[in-house]
Formats: C-alpha cells, structure tokens, sequence
C-alpha cells in the first residue's frame, strides 16, 4: 500500500513545488489535479511543456502520481453541460500515461446544476440513472482505447451514493475500465454501525477497489481530517488489506500544514 495525499492540499501552481511538498510532508504519491500545474481542473488542452513538467518533477521527487482529477458533473441536468465534460474528460485521459499515471478519477455526478458534490432529490430517479449509464458508458469507450482506469467513488450526495449503487454500475456496464475509489467517510454520515457499514462495503466492491481515500468524519457528522474523528483507519487499513487490496491510500480534506501529522497517523495505523 503506498501513501498519497491531495496534490492541491499544497499551494503553488507547478508540479515541482506540490510535489517537494508532499515529499516533506511524508507521502510517496500524489492525486493530481491540473489546478497544480496552472490550468484550470479540466483543461480544453494541456500544453507538452506541462506534461513533460509533471512527468520530471516525479522523477526528481520519487512522488508518484496515483491519479489525475477529472471530475465533471456527468449527470447534470443539462446534456451541453455535460458533453463539455466528457470532451475535457478526453483531453485527461489523452495524455494521462504520459503524466505517469493509468487512472483518472471521476465524479457520478447530481442533478444539482451548480454543485456536483450536493445532494439533489431527482438523483435517485430512473432518469438520472439512466443519463448516468449513457455518459459512463461514453467515458468508458474513451478510456478503453487508451489503457486507462476510471476511478468512481461511491458520495452520499451523488447518483452512487453506496457500495450497492456502485456494485450495480459496475454490474450494467462491465468495462474493465471501470474502478472504485473507496473513502470511508463518504458511506455514512451519523451511524453507530459504521465499521459494519465500511467492511460491507470493501467486500462488495473488493474486486474492484484499485484506490482507497483517507478522510473522516466527527460524530456529528461534518467531515474531518483524517485521525481527528470516527472512522478506525487501522481497521479500515486491515480490511482493506485482508480483502487483497495494494493500491494507494490517498488522504485529502485538510490542511497543508496538517499533512505529516496525517501522513505519519495513516502509517501508524498500517498504510
């Protein structure tokens, strides 16, 4: 299991910087985002200086890049919106090897127009599932030609809101491009059964979890760094590992300044 963290927990708008300081704090791997080397999240083009800067500063640093950002709203209620999306997903998933990594990491998505990461009712409705199997099929077709993995991650707030949720996507379109990011924090919000909930969910998906996420939550609810609330990560870590997981933990949600406090939490805790 290798240790990641957020690229854009740390200021600074090129590689080598984010990557130096994930270094520091403890970390053999970062989740990128193009927001770190000066372009917008999800770029209409990403310049070959700027690859070839992510690939180097790797190499110097020895920070590996677990995965790049490509998260759109692949359910938003308007189709333009959408296809502008898959388009910059494309441009990610063109040049993702080339930055070090075989995986881009997406949002399923809510019918929420302005916010893709709040909750909206129409997203448990046949409709948006099936403008979520449209696009996902879609992106999957793209991600296949070119040998990369999508990371989706079951959120409370979007269309896959569960472990069942994501088992039933995988299930219906059955691409090997399809993975599973799985954070612990983001199966449950108030529940006195949590750890049942987490392990339930590790088995169901266990085939193909390929990414682990390392945030937490209080018992109120709002979400927390990592260590600071609820969720047991040394009993996460070891179901994780009993289920045959190798992948990368990548911790996110909190501060620069909290990275090595976190970094060396996770490893005490068996990452």
């Amino acid at each position: 299991m290798r240790l990641g963290i957020f690229a854009k927990t740390f200021p600074g708008s090129d590689p080598a910087t984010v990557m130096t300081a994930a270094r520091a704090a403890g970390f053999d791997a970062v989740q990128y985002n193009m927001a770190c080397s000066g372009l917008p999240a999800m770029p209409d083009a990403i310049p070959d200086q700027i690859i070839a800067d992510i690939a180097a500063a790797s190499v110097a640093t020895g920070v590996k890049v677990a995965a790049v950002s490509g998260t759109y709203n692949m359910i938003h209620p308007d189709p333009a919106v959408r296809a502008t999306g898959l388009r910059r997903l494309g441009v990610l998933l063109d040049r993702a090897a080339a930055m070090g990594t075989g995986m881009v990491t997406l949002c399923t998505g809510s019918r929420d127009a302005t916010d893709q990461w709040r909750h909206h009712p129409d997203n448990q409705t046949p409709e948006a599932w099936r403008d979520l199997l449209d696009e996902m099929a879609k992106a999957c077709t793209l991600a296949e030609a070119r040998g990369v993995r999508l990371g989706i991650e079951p959120e409370l707030a979007n269309v896959v809101d569960s472990a069942a949720s994501a088992r039933r996507l995988l299930d219906s379109l059955q691409s090997p491009a399809l993975a599973i990011v799985l954070d612990p924090a983001n199966l449950f919000e108030q529940a006195t059964d949590r750890n049942r909930i987490i392990e339930l969910a590790i088995d169901l998906l266990a085939d193909r979890i390929v990414m682990a996420h390392a945030k937490d939550r209080h018992a109120d609810g709002r979400f927390a760094t990592a260590g600071q609330g609820v969720v047991d990560f040394t009993r996460f870590v070891r179901h994780l590992q009993a289920a045959g997981f190798d992948g990368d933990l990548v911790t996110h949600g909190l501060l620069a300044g909290e990275a090595p406090g976190v970094a060396a939490h996770l490893r005490a805790c068996g990452a």
